[in-house]
């Protein structure tokens, strides 16, 4: 069913979903999304004076893409053509394109394009909408669920205002329910229903954010439920927990979403938050995310960020890596929380990060210099006639195994690339150098 329905709705198709039918025709009518739909925002400015270019609307499922697409199609002056990307193609861009000839000829009216789910259309398909947009034959309004900056050509983008949609709050979600159980124009309101003050919240924090889902449990519940003795259709929170099941989690393994969890969870985890850290493990465990993929990050973050402080933390989060993919799942999740929780609580230090890639840098960017000829390999015939290895000291021939001599290329002397913190085990390893090898600095 196209998400549009909004002709059907002017002719009074009482049959469409009521996430359909309550979708709002003004843009003061719409709920939440101040933030981009307040009356200071361009956005709302842009609609109000029928002044739009093209846009690019980015969300979760059920924040209000297709509504604000809507309201313009109701605000607007302009021809609006509407298309799906999961079943329009090129032909149907083309088609487009010369519908809105034709009317700007007739009628000097701009054409408005809607694009929904727009980050289905090939780089080929996308590309077609470029020299139309750019001379002002199609204005467009695309609508996606992923990252357009990263589904969605940059030269598309370059020429669109995009606006990030984020999920409803909990009052916006019980507001946008409260009107479609009462509404007797659009919504339920003829049949005389009753919804808990704690029906809504668990609508609320279950369908986290997705207006839609709440509706489409709602509907469900109030078609399938029995009038009770006094008349009316009681909505209580175990009907629509059996009407919907399981909570809904936004995770995308492919998507944005996916992205911005597993930063979340390496960010807790260096930032020393536990139950941050653990939080973000659960989201992702409930959405079904690849538990091999997340003993990986856990045992990154356990080299890039705590390194030598605690050296047991790569071995713990290597052997959890093991041990989950020997045991699976569901059993696995605790041994993900074991490490998780041993990398966040672990002391931090990302010395052997900044080492690594500045003395890479060094090899990248600077003169290095050959090796020492004492330093280089003696164990052939003929190495010493040219001079390898002799000179070398053995480090194990002196006191405390150490004796002090360069190791550095020549122009790389005295360079110093892991400079040791003060945290964890790092302190005492620098104690032990220091002791080693008397005053030289570390």
């Amino acid at each position: 069913m196209d998400l549009f329905e909004y002709i059907n709705e002017k002719k009074g198709n009482t049959e469409s979903p009521l996430a359909s039918r309550m979708r709002p025709i003004k843009i003061d009518e719409v709920v939440g999304q101040e933030h981009i739909l307040s009356k200071d925002k361009l956005l709302y400015r842009a609609i109000i004076a029928d002044k739009l270019q093209s846009l690019i609307f980015y969300g979760p499922p059920g924040t209000g893409k297709t509504t604000i697409a809507k309201v313009i199609a109701h605000t607007t002056k302009a021809n609006f053509i509407v298309l799906n990307a999961t079943t329009a193609g090129k032909a149907d861009i083309i088609k487009a394109v010369e519908e809105s000839k034709k009317e700007r000829a007739l009628s000097g009216k701009k054409t408005i394009i809607f694009i929904d789910e727009i980050h289905r259309f090939n780089k080929a398909q996308q590309d077609a909408l470029l020299p139309y947009t750019e001379d002002g034959t199609l204005v467009l309004i695309g609508a996606t669920t992923e990252n357009p900056y990263f589904e969605v050509n940059r030269a598309l983008i370059s020429r669109s205002l995009v606006f990030e949609l984020m999920p409803l709050g909990h009052e916006a979600v019980k507001k946008i329910i409260k009107e479609a159980v009462y509404n007797k124009e659009r919504g339920l309101g003829a049949y005389k229903i009753d919804i808990t003050e704690g029906a809504l919240d668990y609508l609320a924090i279950h369908t986290s954010g997705d207006a839609r889902s709440a509706l489409n449990a709602v509907e469900l519940a109030a078609m399938t439920t029995e009038r009770s003795d006094d008349g009316l259709i009681h909505l209580t929170v175990e009907i629509l927990c059996e009407c919907m099941q399981k909570k809904m989690l936004h995770y995308d393994k492919n998507g944005d979403n996916h992205y911005d969890i597993i930063s979340a969870f390496i960010k807790s985890m260096r930032g020393s938050d536990k139950d941050a850290a653990v939080h973000y493990l659960a989201r992702m465990i409930e959405a079904g995310e690849d538990p091999k993929f997340i003993a990986r990050r856990i045992i990154i973050c356990a080299s890039e960020d705590v390194g030598n402080a605690d050296p047991q933390a790569l071995v713990v989060a290597t052997n959890a890596a093991l041990a989950v993919e020997r045991i699976g799942m569901p059993e696995g999740r605790i041994i993900l929380a074991q490490a998780a929780l041993y990398v966040a609580c672990a002391p931090k230090s990302n010395a052997s990060i900044l080492a690594i890639d500045w003395a890479m840098q060094d090899v990248r960017d600077k003169e290095i210099g050959s090796v020492p000829a004492y330093l280089r390999d003696s164990h052939y015939n003929g190495a010493k006639d040219m001079g390898r290895g002799i000179g070398y000291l053995y480090a194990h021939d002196y006191p405390n195994h150490y004796v002090e001599q360069q190791y550095m290329p020549d122009v790389l002397k005295d360079t110093v690339y892991y400079e040791l913190s003060d945290e964890g085990y790092e302190k005492e390893m620098k104690k032990l150098l220091k002791q080693r090898t008397g005053s030289k600095s570390l």
